[in-house]
């Protein structure tokens, strides 16, 4: 009894970017959430080229640069901005940064966990975990922010200040048998695609009555 009431917390840990799909999912809203406060005023029609070379790209802990990079080109576009490739045909260059990406991860358990027995001569034998109450908690984390300077003279044109978003994950289990979440980072219901890109197109035959016809 004391084993199977007893607590067992396991504290915060944060993942790598070679992660499940879940923990991807749950940086990636940290990251709209982060990319959508950023406060951003520029004038239409500006040549933009954005600068992503102070993105770090290597493995310390940063999911899917690729995905902020490409959340914080949607921005400009949608504040009116013009794109373009390559720096010396901007107006202004947009200086990309991000400070945090990761997921932290908590689970409390009260029950029994999996472990596993050495048994002599058979291997190791491994246990099921026994769970009167559970909760594994993912919270996706970003820290973004953005810097505008003019592409000619390097003058400051705007700054949004550093952008925090973050998301929920959690799952719970109780009496061995009940389940349930709460999350943020996908809609309940996935909505169905508009069209079926491989259903054959439908045919059109000429309409064989008459007063369908039209006079040229």
């Amino acid at each position: 009894m004391a084993a199977v009431v007893s607590g067992c917390t396991t504290e915060q840990i944060t993942e790598a970017s070679k992660a499940p799909a879940e923990q991807q999912l749950a940086v990636t809203k940290a990251v709209d959430h982060a990319v959508e406060n950023l406060r951003l005023e520029i004038a239409p029609t500006t040549k933009v080229f954005v600068d992503s070379s102070y993105v770090d790209t290597e493995d310390k802990g940063l999911v899917l640069p690729k995905y902020t990079i490409g959340a914080v080109r949607d921005l400009l576009l949608r504040a009116g901005a013009n794109l373009v490739p390559e720096r010396k045909s901007a107006d202004v260059v947009a200086e990309l940064r991000t400070g945090a990406q990761a997921v932290d991860r908590k689970g409390f358990l009260v029950g029994v966990p999996a472990f596993t027995i050495p048994v002599p001569l058979a291997g190791p034998l491994s246990t099921p975990e026994v769970a009167v109450f559970k909760r594994d908690s993912q919270r996706g984390i970003s820290k973004v922010a953005l810097t505008l300077y003019n592409a000619k003279t390097g003058a400051l044109v705007n700054s949004t200040g550093v952008s925090y978003g973050d998301s929920r994950n959690n799952r719970y289990a109780a009496l061995l048998v009940f389940t349930w979440s709460e999350q943020d980072v996908m809609p309940e219901k996935i909505p169905e695609p508009s069209g079926d890109a491989d259903a054959p197109a439908p045919s059109r035959r000429p309409s064989s009555n008459p007063s369908a016809r039209r006079e040229p």
